[in-house]
């Protein structure tokens, strides 16, 4: 019997009033029940179009059917709510008066910038000039003479010791090779007078001469090499500072007569009032570039004169060693050899110091 209540309770009609509402159900459960509804019988969404003309268009035309169309799906994520900008800082407020000191402070530094590209433009501009109109013969040039000749002394010279140094390092290579040779020879001389009896004394006098000559080879190639180093500090340090000094002196030496010639170019014009404001600017820009050019050719007068001094104690030295040195080798005047090297303070490297340690090998 409590089937038969159920079947007629499932076929019963829900009585609905004049608004639509239910009698019995609430408000919120009726409206969920309609949406749900719509939901159901409303049409596809994959079946609809999109209709891409405008108004009073034919009919059919244009239309897309949004089933072709395939995108990204849009999912709402709470997260963006927080990384939103929040409202600009009010005026007045610490961090809108952060805003503006690092306003200005990129304002200063973009002004800066830009005045420092302008100087450097018009210094580029009136150097360039200056120096076509000498090499053309049109402009004039300022020249210390004295000065001028102990800079075209230096480079000769400076030429002349690299060749030197050039020479003398091409001696070692050759010497070293020498010495590795007789070390060899001294080697192969004494193996085989170990396995040669009828010959062992005379394999045994070369062996040991040419162990002598080996051990007086290093001796002298220490010396040579020692002769090199100091030439190539001279050469590539001493001297090339020096010439870094003279390339300073030069280029001051370009812009001091780019701006006297402007000056000067200046000064044979107009004098009307913005002239003379022009004239006085050139005046300032001549002044600080004399100023300038001065003290960069005092600077070189003082370290050709130290370079001199210098150059004179250096090769003094190193060409007596040098001397000193082969004289006593090719006389086989080994005591005097080893005493030069004393008196010189040029220590040897010990035998395989140049060679790899086992560690490296591996």
């Amino acid at each position: 019997m409590a089937e038969g209540i159920m079947s007629k309770a499932a076929t019963m009609e829900i009585p609905i009033n004049s608004n639509g509402d239910t009698g019995t159900q609430p408000e919120d459960d009726s409206l969920e029940q309609d949406l749900q509804q719509v939901m159901v019988s409303g049409p596809n969404l994959n079946e609809t179009s999109i209709v891409s003309g405008g108004y009073g268009g034919p009919a059919g035309g244009g239309i897309i059917p949004t089933s072709s169309i395939k995108g990204p799906a849009i999912r709402f994520n709470p997260e963006y709510l927080d990384r939103r900008p929040g409202p600009a800082p009010a005026p007045g407020s610490s961090n809108h008066n952060a805003c503006n000191a690092m306003d200005e402070v990129s304002r200063g530094v973009a002004v800066e910038k830009l005045d420092s590209v302008k100087k450097w433009g018009i210094n580029t501009y009136k150097c360039t000039k200056q120096m076509f109109s000498e090499r053309f013969g049109r402009g004039s040039r300022t020249v210390d003479l004295e000065l001028e000749a102990q800079i075209d002394l230096l480079r000769d010279t400076k030429s002349k010791y690299e060749n030197i140094l050039r020479l003398a390092t091409a001696l070692t290579g050759h010497f070293q090779s020498m010495v590795q040779t007789q070390q060899a020879l001294g080697d192969t001389f004494a193996d085989l007078g170990q396995k040669s009896p009828e010959l062992q004394d005379e394999f045994g006098y070369n062996a040991e001469t040419q162990k002598l000559l080996c051990k007086n080879g290093e001796s002298l190639l220490g010396a040579i090499t020692f002769f090199v180093s100091s030439i190539d500090t001279l050469v590539n340090k001493t001297m090339e500072d020096t010439l870094l000094t003279i390339k300073h002196y030069e280029n001051a030496r370009l812009e001091f007569d780019a701006y006297r010639s402007d000056l000067e170019e200046l000064s044979l014009g107009p004098r009307d009032s913005a002239a003379m404001v022009r004239i006085e600017m050139a005046q300032h820009d001549y002044q600080v570039h004399r100023d300038k050019y001065e003290r960069l050719r005092s600077d070189v007068s003082i370290k050709l004169k130290f370079l001199e001094e210098n150059k004179v104690k250096v090769m003094h030295k190193q060409l007596l060693l040098f001397h000193n040195a082969i004289s006593a080798y090719f006389a086989g005047n080994q005591q005097q050899l080893e005493q030069t090297l004393v008196q010189f303070n040029v220590k040897l490297k010990p035998p395989g110091a140049d060679k790899p340690s086992w560690l490296e090998e591996q």
